[in-house]
């Protein structure tokens, strides 16, 4: 009993351990509440959202930085304004680093991005996703060009880490400069409107070079990263509830490439008939639809998670289940644009392909697509290449592949759309599919031009040649007599096929050429 009473004891010393944590996990109070005012949350309690109960490990929690010049040397916190660490998201392992904005404005110096290193080195060694809260002020300046070395650590990482663990980023706070690029290079970006901004030259930049006056959210807030940019995959109104998506999503991410995504039990049966679709989509192609709509009566009771839900919007993205299996869904939406394929949709689609190619997610395509955009704008902007960024993402993808056509499927972009030439698995079209080079009419016009020309009654004539000319090459069943497609199915089966189809294709192997990488149209 003795001993207890010693200071130099053992217990003296858990003590004062003990004594440090409770600071660590505490903070500057008036920190905390400056914070809190800002309708933020601290870097604890957002680690306490992320991850279940009582799970988190945090490393190198006492870890100070060792810079001197412009007071720095008086002032060396613990953690150095970063917490990292690992725990559990429903009872799964992910890894986390997380800025505090309370110590340095969460800037990044020495110490703190070598903290960042070790974890995304333990993420990648372990084998399981990464998620970073960031709420950072940028570089630290008064550590100068060390800091900016650490940012080249992170952006090297996040590279090598590309398609072999999911890195999510969780945009909490302002994000400026290069710091903006780590984020960029990952597969998911997830921001909170009003709070969080990411850009590389700020507002006093802008106006100083250009004379423009914006605000931070107007240059680079969520909305923007949302709508116009692209930036952003999935915006939220409040940090809870963002973070909760993020806990939704890691459920339908594998822990990385060597591993399929986790299934789930559920009580949606697979041969379910979707007996709403034999009315949902209408005979006449011109007449639009709600895509999202198809896609919630085949999956698994309705959910899935949209990616770039606002940006590109005549092409959908999302991630759902058919049968408890993850998969991702690529379609055509009609409510926008027609559903055309154009400069931002081609590249929106390709990178999802590509994500889940990476991450042994299978891949569904739906089909109703009138063709490219044309126009000028879009030529000179490079569709050519944009669109073969898709065409790429596609060809190269050797997770199972199973496309099935609503409606239209016209010119290049039905080759584009995962169609069987350039290496579909199986390709289902429903009885209203009109697949062809063009449209009747605008084919018609063309080969038929001088006929039509010629007649006493032009209009009658173009009306009767259109009328053949579907009749002839655009019927149904067209394209599955010559093999181009392998079966003409009822609507209301499209959730049994698909699910029969991937339960099939479920052992695909399809090894790609011998090579150190693509050179794909960047």
């Amino acid at each position: 009993m003795a001993m207890t009473q010693d200071t130099g004891t053992m217990r003296h010393r858990v003590g004062e351990l003990g004594q440090i944590r409770a600071e660590l996990r505490r903070g500057a109070a008036k920190a905390t509440q400056t914070q809190h005012a800002k309708g933020k949350l601290t870097v604890r309690e957002r680690l306490e959202l992320l991850f279940d109960p009582g799970t988190f490990t945090e490393i190198e929690g006492l870890r100070r930085h060792r810079a001197t010049g412009f007071g720095l040397e008086e002032r060396r916190p613990h953690t150095d304004g970063v917490v990292t660490g690992w725990g559990m998201v429903d009872g799964r392992k992910v890894f986390a680093f997380a800025h505090d904005f309370r110590i340095f404005g969460g800037a990044l110096g020495e110490a703190h991005a070598a903290k960042i290193h070790k974890l995304m080195d333990l993420a990648l060694a372990a084998g399981a996703p990464l998620v970073s809260l960031n709420d950072g002020a940028g570089a630290r300046i008064q550590e100068g060009v060390t800091a900016l070395a650490g940012y080249g650590g992170i952006f090297e990482r996040n590279t090598r880490a590309s398609g072999v663990i999911p890195q999510i980023s969780v945009m909490l706070g302002p994000c400026a400069g290069g710091a903006a690029y780590s984020p960029a290079l990952t597969d998911f970006v997830f921001m909170v409107r009003e709070t969080s901004q990411m850009f590389i030259t700020g507002p006093d930049v802008v106006r100083a070079v250009t004379g423009e006056e914006i605000s931070q959210n107007g240059l680079g807030g969520a909305d923007v990263h949302a709508e116009l940019s692209g930036v952003a995959h999935f915006v939220y109104d409040d940090e809870r509830t963002c973070l909760a998506e993020v806990r939704y999503l890691l459920s339908l991410l594998p822990a990385n490439n060597r591993e399929l995504p986790p299934r789930s039990a559920t009580g949606d049966r697979p041969d379910r008939r979707g007996e709403p679709l034999l009315d949902l989509v209408p005979l006449d192609g011109s007449r639009p639809y709600d895509m999202r709509e198809v896609i919630a009566e085949i999956v698994d009771d309705g959910e899935h998670m949209e990616v770039h839900e606002r940006w590109a919007t005549s092409v959908i993205c999302t991630l759902a289940r058919f049968d408890g299996q993850v998969a991702g869904i690529v379609a055509n939406q009609p409510l926008s644009a027609a559903g055309v394929l154009d400069i931002h949709s081609s590249e929106k689609a390709a990178r999802f392909v590509q994500m889940c190619d990476a991450f042994n997610i299978p891949l569904v395509t739906l089909v109703d697509v009138p063709g490219f955009l044309p126009g000028v704008a879009q030529e000179h902007g490079g569709i050519i290449r944009h669109g073969a960024k898709l065409l790429y993402a596609y060809c190269n993808a050797t997770v199972p592949r199973v496309q099935v056509i609503l409606r239209k499927a016209y010119g290049g972009a039905y080759i584009v759309m995962d169609s069987r030439s350039i290496g579909s698995d199986l390709s289902f079209a429903w009885p209203a599919n009109e697949i062809a080079v063009m449209g009747a009419e605008g084919a018609a016009n063309v080969v038929f031009r001088r006929q039509i020309a010629a007649a006493d009654d032009p209009e009658a004539t173009r009306v009767q040649l259109v009328k053949e000319y579907r009749a002839e090459l655009m019927h149904p069943y067209y394209a599955a007599e010559r093999g181009l497609v392998d079966d003409v199915i009822d609507p209301a089966e499209t959730r049994e096929v698909l699910i029969r189809s991937l339960a099939m294709l479920s052992t695909k192997h399809a090894p790609l050429p011998s090579r150190k990488h693509g050179n794909p149209p960047f």
